[in-house]
């Protein structure tokens, strides 16, 4: 690794509407470094490296980007990119009815006299796959394959304009271990045989502190500290002291659970998929929840977790569904969402961008729509009584925002996420589902979400995580169920349950069923 810095920026400061979302914040990276920006949701992270690559462009910002030795004034996204920094963020810009090959040159067309060529373009394409380790047809569409082919498309892509600093905002976010190792092993790859800067920004710290070479922590948009690999003392606990500016003795508070009889039940639960009745996407699942318990269900993507919540809310997925649903030993109907939530039943999303929240409207709408007639009168909004019930929520779950009248789409990851919750919160449920509810969101933050957890466990509620990190879900369940292909294939009590002995239930149902198919 090089003395010589790729990238100063110096004395950052960025406004909006009240608030100071940089103040004073200075970078250095290294040429042919892998640098990690951490700090808890809404410490200015992503808002610094919107400064970089010109989203937010000169003349919004005070301070300076030197860049390659040059001071940089970028007027837009396209003008670092010319320059060859690159940024990929935690929402993929990707179209999804184009193909692969078609993404990757997307706004960057091999073309000759204003004529794609797409020969070029298809044997490009090819070569960039194959770097990546994509080992797809280039002409498949976007929308058929996963998030982590996805975020291997964009990688390529970025190769395609010749970058020399790559910046990736939370590129692990929605990915599974596998992916996410083969992801890092590519930018680790990269970065030594074709000395690519990275700036990496990431919650998971194990990931951090696995493939960077320096760490800087930035806390209510200013610096706290840069940690170098070999030099510095790094361990998670640090760091997480530098991000929350407190020692975090737990990861996960203490639970004294206080569990009651069965409240939930999901009986024989079938479902077919959207688009093909004959195809069975959950199979037979059976399960239940008790009153004051939190009931974790551990998978692999694809695994169903996902669809068995959305299905149960009101037939959110799915074509066809058979089986049958108890609470409290009565049986439901639950025939559209709006029955699912008049039965006490919620759901959070694990997309809170896209199907969780109306980002352009402002945070006290968001709050209250799943239960608007609780602040109405004859079909009228009460704004006076919508504002109170807002301002209540923002407090409680610490919200950070100047306003309640604020956009959404203004605020932070994990500030969002606390909004989604809010909404349910206010729904009054009995039975939450909570499907991924701490993805891409600080440990600081993930820690509030625990305690909201536990202290609805505390009410008697019904409580079901879906959680990719299994360390989560060991830290927060008092039961485990672990799916694979649509099936529930075990269910085990969390104190006798380790990540080991889920991933052996997995792996065992898996070749029972690949060795019935064979």
């Amino acid at each position: 690794m090089s003395e010589i810095n790729i990238l100063e920026m110096r004395n950052i400061t960025k406004e909006f509407p009240g608030v100071k979302a940089l103040d004073q914040v200075n970078l250095k990276v290294k040429k042919g470094q892998i640098h990690a920006l951490v700090g808890e949701n809404g410490a200015g992270k992503s808002t610094l490296m919107n400064v970089l690559s010109g989203i937010y462009p000169h003349g919004t910002y005070e301070g300076d980007i030197v860049y390659e030795g040059n001071v940089c004034q970028f007027k837009d996204i396209k003008e670092s990119e010319e320059e060859g920094i690159v940024i990929i963020h935690q929402e993929l810009a990707l179209s999804p009815y184009m193909t692969i090959s078609e993404n990757i040159f997307l706004g960057n067309e091999q073309e000759e006299k204003g004529i794609i060529n797409w020969n070029a373009t298809y044997q490009k394409a090819q070569e960039l796959m194959k770097l990546v380790g994509i080992k797809l047809d280039h002409n498949i569409l976007v929308k058929d394959i996963g998030v982590g082919h996805q975020q291997l498309i964009e990688i390529a892509k970025a190769l395609s304009k010749n970058v020399n600093l790559l910046i990736l905002d939370e590129p692990t976010a929605a990915l599974n271990d596998e992916d996410s190792d083969h992801l890092l092993n590519l930018l680790m790859e990269l970065n030594q045989t074709r000395g690519i800067s990275c700036i990496i920004i990431s919650h998971k710290l194990n990931e951090v502190t696995k493939i960077s070479d320096e760490i800087t922590v930035i806390r209510d948009g200013t610096t706290v500290e840069t940690l170098t690999k070999g030099k510095d003392t790094i361990t998670e606990a640090r760091i997480i002291k530098g991000m929350v500016g407190r020692e975090l003795v737990d990861r996960y508070p203490k639970r004294e659970p206080n569990i009651g009889e069965i409240a939930f039940e999901v009986k024989d639960w079938t479902v077919y998929e959207p688009m093909d009745e004959t195809k069975k996407r959950i199979k037979n699942a059976s399960f239940n929840v008790r009153k004051g318990e939190v009931v974790g269900i551990a998978g692999l993507m694809g695994a169903g977790r996902t669809e068995l919540a959305m299905s149960i809310f009101g037939g959110a997925y799915g074509s066809k569904h058979e089986g049958t649903i108890y609470k409290d030993g009565k049986k439901l109907e639950l025939k559209s969402i709006d029955r699912a939530i008049a039965n006490g039943i919620a759901y959070l999303t694990e997309d809170r961008k896209s199907a969780g929240l109306i980002l352009i409207d402002d945070i006290r709408r968001n709050i209250t729509i799943a239960n608007l007639h609780k602040i109405s009168k004859r079909s009228v909004v009460d704004i006076n009584k919508e504002i109170h019930v807002a301002e209540d929520y923002r407090k409680s779950l610490r919200i950070k925002t100047p306003s309640v009248t604020q956009k959404t789409g203004n605020l932070s990851g994990g500030n969002q996420q606390k909004v989604c919750i809010a909404k349910w919160l206010f729904s009054d449920p009995d039975i939450l589902f909570l499907d991924e509810p701490t993805r891409g969101i600080d440990v600081g933050a993930k820690y509030e979400i625990y305690t909201i957890i536990n202290e609805l466990a505390n009410q008697g509620k019904c409580v079901v995580v879906i959680s990719s990190e299994l360390p989560e879900l060991l830290g927060i369940s008092d039961r485990i169920y672990v799916m694979n292909e649509g099936e529930i294939v075990a269910e085990m009590p969390t104190a006798e349950a380790n990540q080991e002995s889920i991933m052996q239930k997995i792996i065992t149902h898996a070749n029972t069923r690949g060795k019935e198919k064979g």
